[in-house]
């Protein structure tokens, strides 16, 4: 697929990397639509394809008591008032068969979970939705073995189809990004780095998973080092507040220099 098929999405001729990015989970209009406008700001300025992320659901959590979201419609309404007074497509994730008709009213692309791409009928009925499927690479699975769950998309009658490597998991509470897994797997769907999952440190004492913010610009350099087609990261005003995964997201501020950085890079590289 190429990526003039996603609604409203800018910039398809600019030559740059193409970036999903955003809150981790909505909480609210007020901090959806001030994160949305920010970055919009800075994607227009550098010219990168932009596609605003944000969960409408928080399914898998390690604790029960852990934020999971302000209500499927109200959040879904939200993500669909940021597309329309932005003219921007959107990315949410879904968790259950049910949640793909639902959030193809209201969204652009559904994502699927890492936890969940190995299930079949829920990545059948994301792709009988039309819309573009972001298959997230499982933390327990090779990049040859997403071949299949991208060929499941293929197979119910749907050709635009992503790939993206949110790392691997080594040991119990720590993730790595095997940059090898990125050419094989933009041998079967353009590929994306997940840059600030990569960079979690899951299941810790206290059941709030911990990350890596500081090594952000270093995964994301590699990324577009070894020719991504596009990033994926997880930005917020206030981290340290965030309801869901504060700990491994970009701080709002941070992010024009980080994306004006790797806009040189991907240049350099184009012209090697």
């Amino acid at each position: 697929m190429t990526l003039n098929e996603v609604p409203k999405i800018k910039f398809t001729n600019s030559n740059n990397f193409f970036l999903l990015a955003g809150p981790c989970a909505i909480e609210g209009e007020d901090m959806a639509m001030r994160i949305a406008e920010k970055i919009i700001t800075i994607t227009d300025k550098l010219e990168i394809p932009f596609i605003f992320k944000g969960s409408f659901k928080k399914a898998n959590r390690s604790r029960i008591d852990s934020f999971t979201g302000i209500g499927d419609e109200k959040a879904l309404k939200i993500l669909q008032k940021v597309s329309n007074t932005f003219s921007v497509p959107t990315v949410t994730d879904i968790h259950e068969v049910s949640d793909a008709a639902m959030a193809a009213q209201y969204v652009d692309v559904l994502q699927i979970p890492a936890f969940l791409v190995r299930q079949t009928d829920l990545v059948v009925a994301a792709a009988k939705t039309g819309k573009v499927v972001n298959l997230k690479k499982g933390q327990f699975m090779s990049p040859e073995s997403m071949k299949h769950a991208a060929q499941k998309v293929l197979d119910a009658g749907n050709n635009k189809v992503w790939i993206t490597d949110r790392g691997t998991m080594f040991g119990y509470q720590d993730m790595i990004v095997d940059f090898r897994g990125i050419p094989t797997m933009r041998q079967y769907a353009p590929t994306i780095l997940d840059v600030t999952h990569s960079l979690q440190q899951p299941n810790q004492s206290a059941g709030v998973t911990g990350g890596r913010p500081d090594m952000i610009e270093t995964i994301a350099r590699a990324g577009i080092v070894n020719n991504v087609d596009g990033l994926f990261i997880e930005t917020h005003f206030d981290p340290a507040h965030a309801k869901s995964d504060g700990a491994n997201m970009l701080h709002l501020d941070n992010l024009e220099k980080l994306l004006s950085n790797l806009v040189a890079i991907r240049k350099t590289v184009q012209s090697l």
